[in-house]
């Protein structure tokens, strides 16, 4: 049964830039109520008043447990109990696994795997007793690739696709829908100096109009773009070696990508430190 998105109560975390932005601005423009969320409470402040329609805009850290709470008890005092939540919060270290810092692979498990998590955990139990509610979580081809240059980011993504597999089981039947949304490489900051592989380099447009249409139409994998999906579950039905063939023409190496640009530097040092 298809749903509308006007009137909907839609909360997106890490929402003042990139995907979480246009995924707020279209939720906006097709009549829902927004809230979005942000490290800097000012700069998802003043991203909600550039946007159309009614979206507000709030501190959020999706790391810290009160934090959150408080990020979902003012959307539902603006606006009303949630029918959406989009985890879109995330970050990533790009480089050669041994050079990476422990503290960007502490920031990623915790922003993530653990921030997903704790929005799932916080924000479903109040779906089931209402008997409705949809989590979108904006994932990653990583959940099903693991890109060299990547391993840690992907081991956040993988375990982000198995604990949604697992928590989709126990709401089964309740009325509370679960999505993954897994796209390749977006234009964002996140992404800036990484290659695409063999698939085109996506726009935030893209994916925010998949969230759209999986609120929509209820599927729990969506991978953008769709022969992604196919083509990693084919790829695993062949031997290794031609496994390790075929994925090595697909997946981007991006250590060999990084490799002497600094162009990630001041990304990296801002929200991996």
């Amino acid at each position: 049964m298809k749903r509308i998105h006007a009137g909907l109560v839609v909360a997106v975390t890490g929402g003042a830039a990139g995907i979480g932005r246009e995924i707020a601005r279209q939720f906006a423009v097709a009549g829902a109520r927004v809230c979005i969320g942000d490290l800097s409470g000012t700069t998802a402040r003043t991203t909600a008043m550039e946007l159309p329609g009614t979206v507000h805009g709030c501190e959020l850290d999706v790391t810290d447990e009160r934090s959150f709470h408080n990020f979902l008890a003012t959307t539902e005092a603006l606006l009303g109990p949630i029918d959406v939540l989009v985890n879109n919060a995330g970050v990533m270290w790009v480089g050669a696994f041994d050079t990476e810092p422990d503290t960007a692979t502490a920031r990623m498990i915790a922003v993530n795997l653990h921030g997903v998590i704790r929005g799932v955990r916080l924000t479903a139990p109040g779906m089931r007793t209402r008997g409705r509610g949809h989590i979108v979580t904006i994932a990653s081809a990583a959940s099903r690739l693991s890109p060299p240059g990547e391993s840690t980011y992907a081991a956040t993504k993988h375990g982000v696709l198995g604990y949604l597999t697992g928590v989709r089981e126990e709401l089964r039947g309740t009325g509370v829908d679960l999505s993954v949304i897994m796209p390749g490489v977006v234009d964002t900051e996140l992404a800036a100096g990484t290659a695409t592989g063999a698939a085109k380099l996506l726009q935030p447009a893209d994916v925010a109009r998949a969230v759209l249409a999986v609120v929509e139409r209820p599927r729990f994998e969506v991978s953008i773009p769709g022969y992604v999906g196919p083509l990693t579950h084919l790829a695993g039905l062949l031997p290794q070696r031609l496994r390790d063939i075929v994925l090595r023409r697909a997946v981007p190496d991006q250590v060999a990508a990084v490799a002497g640009s600094s162009v990630r530097g001041k990304y990296e040092k801002r929200t991996l430190s």
